[in-house]
């Protein structure tokens, strides 16, 4: 990216980076859009994606989106330049279902090549974060399925029969949403009705 009057930003941007973060991708604001505020730019780094944006009187305002926070992310491509939505909550784990006080930004007028390749980078991590809430939720329910709990108040035989329906009933569950294998399922259920 060696388009002049970019130096500083890109300083900045370098500036900001933490000890091993690189950037794979940037997008600049075409001038003809930013005819009312300044450029921004938009990095997607191998942590979070970053926007700076110029201030009026010098300076750089930075906002961070972490890759864990991302919920959805749009490209629009026009004849001129391309338009990137990003949708973020605050997740505050792997296991997070619903995130807290989502926010939706959009950059308009960014080239179309840079919106591209930042648009992939922004994909990929969206689906390997997905991936990675879905293997620590299917970890949290085989957890959750094994193991027998004796509830007070009923003899250990009778607890131990509805614990083990519960645990099928669960493990069923993982069937039908397709969290677990056949084979998987069958494994369970043997060490639940042999337990």
């Amino acid at each position: 990216m060696n388009e002049p009057g970019l130096e500083r930003a890109l300083a900045q941007l370098r500036s900001v980076l933490i000890p091993g973060e690189t950037v794979d991708a940037c997008a600049v604001q075409m001038r003809l859009f930013a005819l009312l505020h300044r450029r921004l730019l938009i990095a997607a780094t191998s942590g979070r994606l970053i926007v700076l944006t110029r201030k009026l009187l010098g300076g750089f305002d930075v906002t961070t989106i972490r890759w864990q926070d991302l919920e959805e992310v749009t490209l629009r491509v026009g004849m001129l330049s391309a338009d990137l939505a990003v949708r973020a909550g605050k997740a505050t784990d792997l296991a997070s279902l619903g995130a807290q006080g989502a926010q939706s930004v959009e950059f308009q007028g960014l080239r179309q090549e840079q919106a591209q390749a930042v648009y992939r980078i922004c994909q990929g991590q969206d689906q390997a974060w997905r991936e990675k809430r879905r293997v620590r939720e299917l970890e949290e329910l085989r957890a959750r399925s094994g193991g027998i709990q004796v509830t007070s108040g009923l003899s250990p035989q009778v607890a131990g029969e509805g614990d083990a329906v519960r645990r099928l009933q669960e493990a069923k569950q993982m069937l039908d949403a397709r969290l677990i294998t056949d084979a998987e399922y069958e494994a369970i259920k043997a060490k639940i009705i042999a337990s």
